[in-house]
Order: C-alpha cells, then sequence, then structure tokens
C-alpha cells in the first residue's frame, strides 16, 4: 500500500484510548455495521470453539458473539488499552467468576502474538481501515486461523466522507480525511494472503447532521480522527475553516447535511493445507543418491 494510505499507529492508539468512555454513545453506525455483518453468519453452520474479535474497541462485537456461540471461547483484541477497558467493566464480576469473561489481548492487527493454528473464526468490524498493511493482518488472520476456518469482516470504503473530504479541499492539498482501500484490492490481498472462495460487496450509508462541526464531533466522539501521515499539525486556522465550512454548506438538503459512509464486507475461508505444503509454502523433499 503507497502512504497516502498510511496512518500513524500512535496516533490512533492515542484517539482510540481519548474516546473510550464517550465511544458507545456515538457508535451508532459502528453498531449498525456490526449487526449486519453478523448477520450473515446465519448462513454459515460453523461451530467455532475459539473465536477472535480482532479490533474490539468496547466490545459490542463480543458481546453478540457471546450470545451466538455461548459455548466457544472468545478472544478480544484491540490497539487501545483503554478500550479493552472498558469492555471488560461490562462484563462484570459473575462473568469472570464463571469463566465466561473474554480472553483480551493489546496487540496491533499486523503482528498478533497468538499460536497459529489457534482459532477457527475471526470477526473484524471496522477495524482493517486503521492499518497500514492491510496485507500483513490478512497474512496474520491466516495463520492464525485452523483450516476450514473464517475470516468475516467490515471496513471503509474509498467514498467514505466524501463530503467532508470535498469540503476541506477546497482550503488546501493536506490530507484532513484519512483514505481508505478499495473493496477489489482488499479482495485481491485476501487471495495473496491465501485464502479461498472471497466474498466481497458493498453498501453507501448516508447519516444526517446540523452542521460540520456535528460531523467533526461525531467522528471524534468515537477516535476517528484524521491520523493519515501528511496531515496538516495543530489547528486549522479560522478562515480556512470558514471555507471549508461554506464549500459543505453547499450540500444542505432539507436543512441537513449528508456524511456518506461506504461500507466493504467481506469474508473467506482458509483452505486446506495441499500435500505437500505447509502453511503455503511448498516442502520438497531431497534424498541422497543410492548406487
Amino acid at each position: 500500500m503507497t502512504e497516502s494510505f498510511h496512518t500513524d499507529k500512535r496516533q490512533v492508539r492515542r484517539s482510540f484510548d481519548r474516546a473510550a468512555t464517550s465511544y458507545d454513545a456515538a457508535a451508532v453506525l459502528q453498531r449498525e455495521v456490526a449487526d449486519r455483518m453478523l448477520s450473515r453468519l446465519d448462513l454459515v453452520k460453523l461451530q467455532p470453539q475459539r473465536v477472535l474479535d480482532a479490533g474490539s474497541g468496547t466490545g459490542y462485537v463480543s458481546g453478540k458473539l457471546r450470545e451466538r456461540y455461548a459455548d466457544a471461547r472468545l478472544i478480544e483484541l484491540d490497539l487501545a488499552p483503554s478500550m479493552l477497558k472498558v469492555s471488560a467493566a461490562k462484563g462484570g464480576w459473575l462473568g469472570k467468576l464463571f469463566g465466561k469473561g473474554s480472553w483480551q489481548v493489546c496487540a496491533d492487527l499486523e503482528s498478533i502474538p497468538l499460536a497459529a493454528g489457534s482459532v477457527e473464526m475471526i470477526c473484524s468490524s471496522l477495524a482493517i481501515q486503521w492499518l497500514n498493511e492491510p496485507d500483513a493482518a490478512f497474512r496474520e488472520f491466516h495463520r492464525l486461523l485452523k483450516p476450514e476456518g473464517l475470516l468475516m469482516f467490515s471496513t471503509f470504503g474509498p467514498d467514505t466522507l466524501t463530503e467532508l473530504r470535498q469540503a476541506f479541499a477546497s482550503t488546501d492539498d493536506r490530507p484532513h480525511v484519512n483514505r481508505f482501500i478499495d473493496m477489489h484490492d482488499l479482495g485481491d490481498a485476501l487471495v495473496q494472503a491465501g485464502f479461498a472462495n472471497p466474498v466481497m460487496d458493498m453498501e453507501k450509508i448516508v447519516l444526517t447532521y446540523a452542521d460540520i462541526k456535528a460531523v467533526m464531533r461525531d467522528l471524534k466522539s468515537i477516535g476517528a480522527h484524521n491520523v493519515a501521515f501528511g496531515r496538516a499539525r495543530g489547528l486549522m486556522g479560522r478562515h480556512a475553516f470558514e471555507r471549508a465550512e461554506a464549500a459543505y454548506d453547499k450540500l444542505r438538503r432539507d436543512g441537513r447535511l449528508p456524511a456518506t459512509f461506504e461500507i466493504v464486507y467481506g469474508h473467506a475461508w482458509k483452505p486446506q493445507p495441499k500435500p505437500g505444503f505447509v502453511d503455503g509454502r511448498q516442502i520438497i523433499e531431497f534424498r541422497p543418491r543410492t548406487k
């Protein structure tokens, strides 16, 4: 992936740490996307023993997975420790007492400290877009899954917040909105990582707001700051912000401003290894010559 898609990983962690206590109140879209993604599991017959929630945040997806797979061991993984703390607090002491609490891991999706072949299912809702190299995360997911294990994810596509991006483009040429990867490139990355039969689809969800400040407050509340490399440092000047505000206001309809979110869904399976291959690598046996 090019640097235009790269994010400042330290800033990502700080943003989500700061947003941990405000996240649930603002994460209406995130819950809706998670519900739509998880509804696709109705068609899946897999009954996993261990499930990884990759980019678990405050635990909404984990809670839904726990309801669906009551006998499975759930592993919550997130880059921001404060998000994991909020999720842990929701479980209560009874869950921990009777062994129903999740295992929690604070780590980067591009380098996951779990054993190969340790889970049967990985779910990841709206987390992949914060990675510098989704290819690396897909390789990690492939490594962690057992053969015939399932990866299911959602992420933002390139048309996300297109109105906000266009408004700020009227002020300067710096990235003010994170850039997101195309659905077809993600599908290609799945195949390159060794997954079989990837299925990708997309939909757009449009939220409406009173003004540009309300859009930005919502993004701040869920930790979705601009963390792209090359972004402007410090506060934008008042005149520049007013130009962006005026450009956005031209899109007002029925008294409200639109904010478009392109949602990409994907799922794929880890196939059984081919004879003569181990973890995707071909094993060639050399034998000494006999006379």
